[in-house]
């Protein structure tokens, strides 16, 4: 009887390339829509602040819900796609997303935004999103691992690009509520045809290979979560989902508002966001391909450090805010949060291959999660305090920093394992 994964060479070579990148297509198709509603966020903040005029702290808060239940979520869909193929989960997210976004347009008060934003459209997004994508592409791509995440993770750049100042043209044409509706339908009619596609196809695996062979032992053991959660490698890998998220997100949801406030018009300021995206599609790409040529860790902290100089770009742009200012402060935070997002889940897998890497990589990405609920909150809860996002966004330098820490230990940890693995070999 055949087995249904397939190694490489039993197929041909151009019909086994030509269904790894549909495949790599489908699923960055789906995280485009998934993390463009997102990142759309952050233009519907501005609205709604207009429209209701709730404080920051308030709008903020509703973005913290939404990451913290998507990190909620993040184990429990970590768990599911071990069981099950991931795009049975994400046909069933698209459409749980079609609908939540849809009935986010009737909203009315605070507590409808926490509940319908925040809850619903988390769970949903997080069953179309990160867990489901990383497993799928984990599982077939072994040897090219840093590039296939890169080109997968990029969808959430084209979302950016394409999403958001869609969403930003239909608020200003027709209304908040109709941009919800329209995201909703739009998510719904491209990413449930995607998902029943990937479920329908039977996939292919290339053969498993180890970067770190004094933390992963997937070749002799499929190493569980209670026995990686013991170990400081897996601790700092939350540490660099945790800080680089603190500082990321909170750019990314306070942007807009931060740079509406210094004179920048809505349009131009939601166009940023875009060219966010086209900055991250080369980061992503470029990052996880030279990753798969050199130590991970150390295009990491390249990428961190990017991401922490985009902190103070964006600071220097409200000083002077111009067009040009604006774009160039997003070409800074595209490369380095793209090259932190889709690193880290290969720093991940270098350490802990296996059946339960599902469930691992989704306690990791609570991790991201928790950041991403407590920067954006944060940040706005300070803004209302002191008028101002200086304070703000030196938190997010300073989590950068320890993001960038969190991976150099981890580097260093590894090449001690090699080492002593050399001087006494198992």
């Amino acid at each position: 009887m055949l087995t249904p994964l397939l190694d490489a060479e039993q197929r041909p070579a151009r019909y086994y390339r030509f269904r790894q990148m549909l495949s790599l297509a489908l699923i960055a198709l789906t995280l485009a829509l998934a993390y463009g509603s997102w990142y759309a966020y952050s233009v519907f903040l501005v609205a709604l602040l207009k429209d209701f005029g709730w404080s920051r702290s308030i709008l903020g808060g509703a973005f913290s819900v939404f990451a913290l239940v998507q990190g909620i979520a993040n184990p429990l869909l970590g768990m599911l796609c071990d069981r099950v193929r991931p795009p049975a989960v994400v046909a069933l997210g698209s459409v749980a997303l079609g609908g939540s976004l849809y009935m986010n347009s009737y909203i009315q008060e605070p507590w409808q935004l926490y509940v319908g934003f925040g809850g619903c459209t988390a769970i949903a997004v997080a069953f179309c999103g990160w867990i489901p994508a990383v497993v799928q592409t984990q599982r077939r791509f072994q040897r090219r691992l840093g590039l296939a995440l890169g080109i997968v993770s990029s969808g959430v750049g084209v979302g950016m690009l394409i999403v958001v100042p869609l969403c930003e043209s239909l608020i200003e044409a027709h209304g908040w509520r109709t941009a919800f509706r329209v995201l909703g339908i739009i998510c719904t009619a491209v990413i449930l045809p995607a998902a029943l596609f990937l479920l329908g196809e039977t996939p292919v695996r290339e053969l498993p290979v180890t970067r770190d062979p004094g933390t992963s032992r997937h070749l002799e053991h499929a190493i569980t979560l209670n026995e990686a959660m013991r170990t400081t490698p897996f601790w700092l890998m939350i540490g660099t989902f945790f800080f680089g998220s603190v500082c990321s997100q909170t750019l990314h949801v306070h942007q807009v508002a931060f740079l509406v406030d210094h004179g920048v018009q809505a349009m131009v300021a939601a166009s940023v966001v875009g060219v966010v995206g086209v900055a991250s599609i080369v980061g992503k790409t470029g990052g996880g391909w030279l990753s798969d040529r050199i130590e991970r860790e150390l295009v990491y902290i390249a990428g961190v450090a990017v991401l922490v100089s985009a902190v103070g770009a964006l600071l220097l742009v409200g000083l002077a805010a111009t067009r040009w200012g604006a774009y160039g402060y997003a070409i800074l935070l595209g490369i380095g949060y793209a090259a932190t997002a889709a690193l880290t889940p290969a720093m991940v897998s270098d350490r802990f291959q296996g059946r339960h890497f599902g469930i691992i990589i989704g306690v990791g990405l609570f991790g991201s999660s928790a950041g991403s609920a407590f920067g954006p909150w944060m940040s706005g809860y300070l803004h209302d305090l002191t008028g101002s996002y200086t304070l703000p966004f030196a938190l997010a330098a300073t989590s950068g920093v320890l993001a960038g820490v969190a991976g150099w230990t981890a580097r260093r940890l590894r090449l001690q394992s090699l080492v002593a693995r050399a001087i006494n070999p198992i």
